[in-house]
């Protein structure tokens, strides 16, 4: 058994993971905290993260009916994501891990969102593409083993998550952006606003959004208050169609360009539900497997640090005791 630790961003989380069988996957998090500024605070994660490590921790291990003395290993993400808030993870992580003479792996966050595929259920082996589309990060992957991947592409500028949250901003949807701009969507119409949906011209798999944020943020400018109030959702419906557009043209690109027999969807924008239905289009139209992740599993959360930590060399005690983190 592993007991990872995941405080990369705003969402402190504690898991424990037999194998590919998640027993515990606590997530607490701080989105209610953070909208009043529109986005996450770097400074007030780290000090929430602080008060809030200890109980999630001990909910975990409740949870799996486990204690440290049972675990194998302990695992924490240690790099990319806001230093102070990785720090408190890495520190709790190092204290633990020493208190218990255990061994320590140390997890990149987006290894992270790949090896969330290779929980249950319907664990995905290798080789398979993997899109990853979160708040900080959007890249396709090629993942030909466990214990790494090949990127793609990825994106130039904004993250698809990042796209959401401001495009939220400015239609006064709230914090976080991509389930809000979804909630709105439903009742909106995709097709209303044309707008850009960059690098499909382009031959490689690279991302851009922040000229469709910007292009949002020039037609909010031309509709005065009422008008903006009456086709928000229209405007939420078109730029989340740009948004999948853009991300779905990008992993066909992908499939034509190898002899992939799977695909899988991590990171928080992959439980968006158009872009699930979209992909899993695709995927009949070409005859591959596509392995959805449970949307829990898609967000920020230590099962899947856990399950990367599977295939990375933990270290022994007490070699860790100086590790820091890192924000690349």
């Amino acid at each position: 058994m592993i007991l990872a630790l995941e405080t990369s961003c705003d969402d402190t989380c504690a898991a424990v993971v037999d194998g590919p069988r998640v027993l515990s996957n606590v997530i607490s998090s701080q989105a209610e905290l953070h909208e009043r500024f529109g986005g996450v605070v770097p400074e007030i994660a780290s000090r929430h993260h602080l008060e809030l490590v200890n109980g999630v921790v001990e909910a975990a291990l409740g949870d799996a009916a486990a204690s440290l003395g049972d675990l194998d290993a302990i695992a924490v993400t240690r790099r990319p994501g806001l230093v102070g808030a990785l720090l408190v993870g890495v520190s709790t992580a190092k204290a633990l891990a020493a208190g218990a003479r255990k061994p320590l792996a140390g997890v990149d966050h987006l290894q992270g969102h790949v090896a969330a595929s290779f929980l249950e259920p319907d664990p995905l082996e290798p080789p398979f593409v993997c899109l990853v589309a979160s708040g900080g990060h959007t890249l396709l992957a090629a993942v030909r083993s466990h214990d790494g991947y090949e990127t793609l592409g990825e994106t130039l500028d904004d993250a698809a998550g990042e796209a959401f949250d401001k495009a939220a901003r400015v239609l006064g949807l709230g914090f976080p952006g991509g389930p809000a701009i979804e909630r709105a969507a439903t009742d909106g119409d995709p097709g209303a606003f044309e707008l850009p949906v960059a690098m499909t011209r382009d031959p490689g798999l690279d991302f851009s959004f922040s000229g469709l944020k910007t292009a949002l943020v020039y037609l909010a400018r031309e509709l005065d208050a009422a008008e903006l109030e009456r086709r928000r959702c229209d405007l939420a419906a078109s730029f989340q169609a740009a948004v999948v557009r853009q991300l779905t043209v990008k992993l066909e690109r992908a499939l034509d360009a190898g002899d992939w027999r799977a695909v899988s969807l991590g990171g928080g924008v992959a439980a968006n539900s158009m872009l699930r239905e979209r992909a899993a289009e695709l995927c009949r139209e070409r005859g591959v497997e596509l392995k959805l992740v449970a949307p829990k599993l898609c967000t920020d959360n230590a099962a899947m640090i856990a399950s990367a930590a599977r295939f990375v060399e933990a270290s022994p005690y007490p070699d860790y005791l100086d590790w820091d983190a890192s924000s690349r």
